[in-house]
């Protein structure tokens, strides 16, 4: 009998691919006899190469090497002399439907991903807005696997012992707190004002004179922030400049008492080795369906108005123009938030 071997692809942002994450785990665990192959860019390699046993990794560069239909047809084949028992395509935009048709033409196993667009658009509409939990991308991921015949239990990663440090940065030190802090993300529309951040690391800084800070995030922009911030508060760690890529970056992620994040890829980064966040949400909403996997919607800090949501990613342009989605949350409301997380971890 042919052994099955799954192919799941999911391309996009390093957020949505760190959410396929605890649902390859719990595949990978309840069916030890499957092996699955995880088709995505080159920078998730790291959350899936040593997930467990029977999960690989595929790294497919569409920019590039597999760019056009050409480059899809190229891949596709690529994909084929593979022998998948089944396909999984977790993304369902216009490159994996294309894949998928190919699969289908070949007479493969094939299901995609139920985004229920319609819910969301419901959710984000300027008039007539239905306020409405919709399907967490967990769910929508294990619904996939369900109709190929792999039903699974997805549970919150708990926090693990943590392993030696990589890095210096790591080492244990006699601090009152570990906090993360992620203070940026894709689109305006995600990014609570940099000066009511800075409020947030100067009064953490005065309520924990010996805590520290880690600062997470990439890009010019962001490094020239968290220099200035580093100077001006010794608490301050740049741990993305100091660590040696996503790995390293998960396991300092792993000796946090608790995240502060805007909705975007550290908070599911986060999430995934088991820290409680307190995310800040803007022009999005939980509701749509984004929040991190395992956490409580009661950290969760936003404001109530009836133009929010107005975007699902956050990349729409403020229907009042003042992001007072954004600017109406209170510094004191985030601390007061963190506050009781560490109180609750002592």
């Amino acid at each position: 009998m042919k052994k099955e071997h799954i192919l799941i692809i999911r391309f996009s942002a390093l957020g949505d691919v760190a959410m396929t994450v605890p649902v390859v785990k719990a595949l990978a665990e309840q069916y030890p006899e499957v092996h699955f192959t995880m088709l995505s860019r080159g920078f998730a390699r790291p959350l899936f190469d040593e997930l467990a046993p029977n999960v690989s990794f595929m790294e497919a560069n569409l920019q590039d090497e597999y760019h056009g239909v050409k480059g899809l047809n190229a891949l596709y084949r690529r994909l084929a002399a593979k022998h998948f028992t089944a396909i999984a395509d977790l993304h369902n935009v216009l490159r994996s439907d294309y894949l998928r048709l190919r699969f289908n033409l070949g007479r493969f196993r094939v299901e995609h991903i139920d985004k229920h667009r319609m819910g969301k658009r419901r959710l984000v509409a300027k008039n007539n807005k239905v306020l409405e939990q919709q399907p967490t991308a967990i769910e929508n991921y294990c619904e996939v696997f369900r109709k190929l015949g792999y039903p699974i239990e997805c549970d919150p990663a708990p926090r693990s012992p943590l392993p030696a440090p990589l890095s210096s940065l790591l080492s244990p030190r006699n601090v009152s707190a570990s906090i993360g802090l992620a203070p940026f993300a894709a689109h305006r529309g995600k990014i609570y004002p940099r000066e009511r951040m800075e409020q947030v690391v100067s009064q953490l800084c005065e309520l924990h004179p010996d805590c520290r800070i880690l600062l997470f995030g990439g890009g010019k922009r962001e490094m020239e922030v968290f220099s200035q911030w580093c100077n001006r508060y010794p608490q301050c760690t740049n741990a993305s400049a100091q660590c040696n890529g996503l790995k390293e970056e998960l396991d300092a992620m792993s000796r946090l008492d608790v995240m502060i994040s805007m909705d975007s890829a550290n908070m599911h980064l986060a999430s995934l080795v088991g820290i409680p966040v307190v995310s800040i949400w803007g022009a999005t909403h939980p509701y749509a369906g984004f929040m991190g996997f395992g956490q409580k919607e009661e950290n969760a800090v936003q404001t109530d108005l009836p133009c929010r949501p107005c975007s699902i990613y956050g990349n729409k342009p403020c229907h009042r123009g003042d992001y007072a989605c954004l600017y109406g949350i209170e510094p004191s409301t985030i601390i007061n938030k963190v506050e009781k997380i560490l109180s609750e971890r002592k």
